[in-house]
């Protein structure tokens, strides 16, 4: 195990002990990143799956996109876009810049992936980007457990959709319990700036038996809703897929946020992977 302070707590990195080039990155012992350094397609976790499989759909098999990746982490996703779309430009968010040290030290990117990190605030990089840059944003940002809130208003995803260029998408992790309150708002959001919206889930988290994570996706174009289900349907561990009237019944009422009334999203319950 290699044990490094970082900016925002204690970092980890323990060894699969199943594979000798597959790492899990823990951060104040929390789950937060798998890496195998051999198969950057090898994404361990259910909803890193779920964000993989967007990323093969969303575009023609191997063709470049441009991809702007809100939080870093272990780097795995812009591994798999390295991987399996040679020639992508990438750029990555990061807050915590001893953490983006720590990774690049012990899990070395190979040569094809050389994304662009910056270390700083996601909301901040996103507003001074330029218009139509990138085709794909992945929001992924926990601090705490919980997602800052100030990435969770209309006024952040419209600044999100002033990055994509046309055909863009933007994909959101996020993690809920019972009632599934902060994601249907999160939901509502979406759809107060976009035209098309999906969710990607497993029945367990949706039928709140379960804290759990959802992967939401926004675009102003259709969204592979049949082909991303008939996944889901055939992965080991089966997601289930809501859009259109499904996802109308499961929003039920629910409404948009904007800054002024951003609430903070629900912290996972403790768990074995959480110490003291």
């Amino acid at each position: 195990m290699v044990r490094a302070e970082v900016d925002t707590g204690t970092a980890e990195l323990v060894a699969d002990p199943d594979r000798p080039d597959a790492y899990t990155l823990l951060l104040d012992a929390a789950l937060q990143s798998h890496v195998d350094l051999a198969d950057p397609t090898r994404l361990e976790f259910e909803y890193v799956r779920w964000l993989g499989d967007l990323l093969d759909l969303i575009a023609a098999p191997a063709a470049p996109i441009g991809v702007l990746h809100l939080g870093g982490g272990g780097l795995t996703l812009p591994r798999y876009v390295a991987a399996t779309r040679p020639g992508s430009p990438q750029r990555v968010v990061e807050r915590d810049g001893a953490l983006v040290e720590m990774v690049r030290r012990e899990l070395p990117l190979p040569r094809e992936c050389r994304p662009r990190i910056r270390v700083g605030d996601a909301r901040e990089v996103v507003q001074a980007m330029r218009p139509a840059s990138v085709d794909v944003v992945i929001g992924d940002v926990f601090a705490g457990a919980a997602i800052p809130v100030e990435l969770t208003s209309v006024e952040f995803l419209t600044a999100v959709a002033r990055l994509l260029r046309p055909g863009g998408c933007y994909l959101q992790n996020v993690a809920d319990g019972a009632g599934c309150a902060f994601t249907r708002s999160q939901v509502a959001t979406q759809r107060a700036v976009f035209a098309e919206t999906l969710l990607v889930s497993d029945a367990a988290v949706l039928r709140g038996r379960r804290f759990g994570n959802l992967v939401l996706a926004a675009a102003d174009r259709p969204l592979p809703v049949a082909e991303l289900t008939r996944r889901g349907a055939g992965a080991a561990f089966p997601a289930r897929v809501m859009a259109g009237e499904q996802l109308d019944r499961f929003v039920a009422g629910a409404r948009p946020v904007t800054d002024a009334t951003t609430t903070a999203s629900p912290r996972p319950p403790r768990s074995p992977f959480l110490s003291g």
